[in-house]
């Protein structure tokens, strides 16, 4: 581990090394605590005095001016918001003194800019604080700035005209998932053990299987969407995080989730925390493996065989999986998504135009993104009535499936990670093509979304060219806890802690 006095000399220097154009960032340190502990492991240090909160924040920071010219994943820097929050005093959380970085997407820092990925929103601050960062900064949580994401979140990759391709550290050329990408690489880069992520189709655990981290998507209900509102995309989206540790993940959500002012449902609460379920080993479970999606796309043999090894590692460790898949219209369940979606995003542009006197074109959003507003523009109360109705039906149809099963096991793409320029919103094709590419890409993530269930990606595989891939767990609705414990027991079984992109 590093000393104290290398660790009060590297924050010192953090401020320096914001370099000038043309000068090379210094290189990493290594034996940094942020390379040692997960984000739980952080701040028992800081309780124990071992290191500092102001020491861990300038290391990130240092590490933030090393890293982000070469991947692109910071949106905002709030370095002096997280110096003054630790010169204030922090609260005694669990995360007490923890670096913290929040995704730039509809999550709000009151008197800071949120862009969404968009010019679009270009330079808009926010008069609210989101309930999301709220919680975190109570349980000890340092905010110094925000993640990159794809315009509204829209693509599997973190790519957009306003800050650029955000690169997948194990390999530059090369997506690093979306819509939480800019959080997953700065996890997968080693700037902290832990970021917050969102997820409305697969934005959590695309990036994690992408950068070789543990991604949950919670329950619908779960984690608070406000306080400006209190569902995302009619009830698809969700807020976690994407951490490097399964505890960090289990942790996390136990010092944010339950209801906020105006929630609509919650997702029932387990007893005792999440985090106690790291470490309580599974009954035998029954799993259904599903290797085709809905849609019948084809899926690439490596992605199977990620799957197949998930398999036969539960296997190995007591649990049934067999063959089986529920029967879903993924024709209907896939135009319902794209009603909602489409026509939330129409509604907010219509409305910020309407506040701003912006008019919505070429020049402000990407050719993607003005597809989904014109759709969406079309689109009437029936449509958005029937879409909810189609994937109530779904949801049912799924639920009525896992009555004979504790988990669908699936990968979590249909592919490694794709080279950048492939899936961006500003692409070579038509729109058609282009929801072709994200569709063959994603088969399997984005239900999870469209039934309200959780689901994570486990880093358990590497593709022949050396990419991370994920294998896909799915739960039934409200229970995080059993995929806490089989992630446990994964983590246990096939550590990945250690697997890290050589920088």
């Amino acid at each position: 581990m590093m000393s104290r006095r290398d660790l009060i000399a590297t924050g010192a220097a953090a401020a320096a090394l914001a370099p000038a154009a043309g000068v090379m960032a210094a290189p990493l340190r290594s034996g940094s605590p942020l390379d040692t502990h997960d984000a739980l492991g952080l701040a028992d240090l800081v309780r124990q005095r071992q290191v500092s909160a102001s020491e861990l924040l300038e290391e990130a920071i240092l590490r933030t001016e090393t890293l982000n010219p070469r991947f692109n994943f910071m949106a905002q820097k709030h370095y002096d918001l997280g110096r003054a929050a630790i010169a204030a005093g922090l609260p005694e959380g669990p995360f007490s003194g923890v670096p913290w970085l929040v995704k730039d997407l509809n999550t709000t820092i009151a008197g800071e800019v949120t862009e969404n990925g968009s010019r679009f929103y270009k330079g808009d601050r926010a008069s609210v604080t989101s309930e999301i960062v709220n919680r975190a900064q109570k349980a000890g949580f340092v905010v110094f700035g925000k993640t990159t994401a794809p315009e509204f979140g829209l693509s599997a990759s973190t790519e957009n005209k306003l800050q650029g391709d955000t690169r997948n550290p194990w390999n530059p050329a090369h997506i690093a998932g979306g819509s939480s990408g800019g959080a997953a690489v700065a996890v997968a880069a080693g700037v902290l053990p832990a970021a917050h992520a969102t997820d409305g189709g697969g934005s959590i655990r695309i990036p994690a299987s992408c950068c070789g981290l543990f991604g949950l998507k919670p329950s619908r209900g779960r984690i608070p969407m406000g306080p400006t509102r209190t569902e995302g995309w009619g009830g698809l989206s969700v807020h976690h995080a994407i951490t490097r540790s399964v505890r960090d993940s289990a942790a996390i959500m136990d010092a944010t989730h339950g209801v906020e002012l105006g929630s609509r449902y919650a997702a029932p609460t387990p007893e005792g925390t999440f985090l106690s379920y790291v470490d309580k080993a599974p009954r035998p479970l029954r799993i259904a493996l599903m290797l085709t999606p809905a849609s019948g796309s084809p899926v690439d043999a490596e992605a199977v065989e990620a799957a197949r090894a998930a398999a036969r590692l539960c296997e190995a460790l007591g649990h049934h999986v067999e063959e089986a898949a529920p029967k879903l219209d993924a024709a209907a369940i896939g135009v319902a998504s794209f009603v909602l979606s489409a026509s939330s995003i129409a509604a907010d542009l219509l409305d910020r135009a309407k506040a701003t006197g912006l008019v919505p074109g070429p020049d402000n959003l990407e050719a993607i993104t003005l597809a989904f507003f014109g759709y969406g523009q079309q689109t009437t109360g029936m449509d958005f009535a029937r879409a909810n109705n189609t994937l109530q039906t779904a949801a049912v149809e799924v639920a009525r499936f896992m009555q004979h099963y504790d988990l669908i096991l699936s990968p979590t793409l249909a592919a490694p990670p794709l080279e950048l320029g492939r899936i961006n919103l500003s692409p070579d094709v038509d729109f058609a093509q282009w929801g072709q590419r994200i569709a063959v890409f994603s088969p399997f993530a984005q239900l999870a979304n469209l039934t309200g269930q959780p689901a994570m990606s486990v880093p358990l595989a590497t593709s022949a060219s050396g990419l991370p891939m994920g294998a896909m767990f799915m739960a039934r609705y409200g229970d995080e806890a059993t995929l806490f414990q089989l992630a446990g027991q994964l983590e246990k079984a096939a550590p990945w802690a250690d697997k890290r992109p050589r920088l």
